[in-house]
């Protein structure tokens, strides 16, 4: 599989009687079999204020990549896809479970998550060999 982007970004009201901006939304988009394909995550905003419960990072960015301040938002749909390869079938994720959201996050290792952000900054792509790289496993 090839990474060609990770983003995130927060909702914002489009109408005053609608809650978007309660959500986030994290996007990677992939090539697989020829084909490009868009993974989007929605979920709560609030989990972002917890990131320190699921993760080993105390607040955002979470890392630097090159130039480039690489907050939570961005690497929520990646993590996603690591986690459950079969969402690569699928065009979007709706989490609204901070159990869930955790889940995803549980056993990640994050040591290895700003290398494939270099490479996207450096080669705008990234050459994903096997989720279960990216997981750490059990001893």
């Amino acid at each position: 599989m090839l990474i060609k982007q990770c983003n995130g970004y927060e909702l914002e009201k489009e109408k005053s009687n609608t809650s978007e901006d309660f959500f986030n939304r994290s996007e990677i988009t992939f090539e697989e079999e020829g084909t490009e394909k868009t993974l989007h995550v929605l979920y709560v905003r609030y989990f972002e204020d917890l990131l320190n419960e699921f993760t080993p990072f105390a607040s955002n960015p979470i890392f630097t990549a090159k130039s480039r301040e690489v907050e939570l938002k961005d690497v929520v749909a990646l993590v996603c896809l690591l986690k459950n390869p079969g969402f690569r079938h699928r065009k979007r994720v709706y989490i609204n479970s901070q159990a869930e959201f955790a889940s995803f996050f549980q056993d990640i290792d994050f040591s290895k998550l700003p290398a494939i952000f270099e490479s996207l900054e450096n080669s705008n792509s990234y050459h994903l060999r096997s989720p279960l790289d990216y997981i750490l496993q059990p001893k």
